[in-house]
Formats: C-alpha cells, structure tokens, sequence
C-alpha cells in the first residue's frame, strides 16, 4: 500500500478532499493510505507554538524546526522501510511539480509532506530534513496544504488499479510531451457547433492523424515552451 503521511497545523483542511472522488475510491480499496498529523502534537511547550520571530529580524513568523523534524521522526518509525520515504517541503523556492515528478513520486513506496506557513519554514528543516522541495507554480499560497493536496491528487491517480480505467492515462495531457487534442461527445450538433466530421467517420486510422496534429497544434500555441524544452517522450497518441 502506498502511504502518504502530511504535517500540518491545519488537519481539517484535508477532510473533504479526500473524502470524494478519485482518491477516495483510491482509500477504499486500499491502495493507499493518508494519514494528517497535527504539526503541534509534536511540540513540548504548554502553548504547542510552532512559531516563533525571526533571527536578524523581518516581518512575520516563522515556523519552529521541532515540530516538523519530531513529526518526521515519528511517521517514519511507522514506515516498514524508512529509506522509501520521501520527505517533501512544499515551498515556492523548489523545482516545478510537473507530470515527471508525479511519475517520479509514484514511484516510492511513501510520501511524507511538510506543509509551512506564515513566512515559511526554518532554513534547517529544508536544508537538512526535507529530501525534496517543490513548487506547484510561481505564486504564492497561504500555506503548503492546497499544493499537498494537488500533489496527492497527481500521484494518487498514477497508482495502478487507481482510476476505473487505466487507459484514460494514455494520451493525457503532459504524458506524451503534448497537450491533449480536442475531445467532444453527443450530440453531433449543439447550438450550431458542429463535431469535427473526421471523428464521425469511423476510420480510426485518420481520426489519429487528426488527433495527433491537433495535440501538436494546441501545444504550439498554447504552450509553445513546452515544444521548446525538447522533450524526449514519444508524440504518437492513440
């Protein structure tokens, strides 16, 4: 079973999320397990304080090293295999969660997620505890839990038997170096907009010509940077 382990000072965030959908269906047949630590369960002053004034001084708090390396230290000790675990920071400053670094995540066997707040986190606990940081994108949120959340989501649905059809994997936007090409469904025509006659057709052979021009079409003027960073995966789609 896949074991995704947050640390957080706000664990009711979590509740609805991952009580509908995919990932749910995901937890109900077991094939992985999420777990929200409060971050103050592993402070040891009666005020459970997590946060504190900056050396040097500067605006705002931030968030104590105690909590999160006690936290780490103690989900890891329930882990069969503590060298599979991957202790994530979510931050601004990490390299840019992709499609690559979903398939990279699904890989392990674990996921631990530290998420900050205030003004982050003390430099110690992303220099010598976590083993990754990352970025959903260059913007900044209040704290790492929606980023945990979109995260989760992304890998959740990489894990075999975890979408009811495996093949709605293939062809995805991202998973072959290209946006995905335009898809419709009945009727053929709504207020006068009509489905491309080629994907009426029925020959299969066409409709992915078609559809494989058109992914690189919308890639080229949606998200031109893509095409440019070369990727090496394969453009053929089904």
């Amino acid at each position: 079973m896949f074991q995704i382990d947050i640390l957080t000072i706000f664990p009711d965030i979590f509740n609805s999320p991952f009580a509908e959908g995919m990932v749910s269906r995901a937890k109900d047949k077991g094939l992985v397990e999420i777990r929200v630590h409060n971050l103050r369960s592993f402070t040891t002053d009666k005020h459970a304080t997590v946060d504190d004034y900056t050396f040097g001084g500067g605006p705002g708090m931030l968030m104590k090293p105690e909590p999160f390396f006690e936290g780490v230290d103690c989900v890891r000790k329930t882990y069969p295999d503590t060298t599979e675990s991957r202790i994530v920071l979510l931050t601004p400053q990490g390299r840019t969660f992709k499609h690559e670094v979903a398939l990279e995540f699904s890989g392990n066997k674990g996921l631990i997620f530290l998420c900050g707040r205030y003004e982050g986190v003390d430099e110690r606990v992303a220099a010598r505890l976590a083993n990754e940081q990352v970025s959903i994108g260059d913007y900044i949120l209040s704290g790492g839990e929606l980023a945990a959340m979109v995260i989760i989501e992304c890998v959740v649905r990489l894990l075999p038997g975890a979408l009811g059809c495996s093949e709605s994997l293939t062809g995805e936007s991202f998973s072959e170096g290209l946006l995905k090409y335009p898809q419709y469904t009945r009727p053929a025509v709504y207020r006068g907009m009509e489905v491309p006659s080629i994907l009426l057709s029925g020959d299969h052979a066409k409709i992915a010509e078609w559809r494989r021009e058109q992914a690189r079409l919308r890639t080229r003027l949606r998200r031109p940077e893509i095409l440019a960073e070369g990727s090496t995966v394969s453009v053929d789609l089904p």
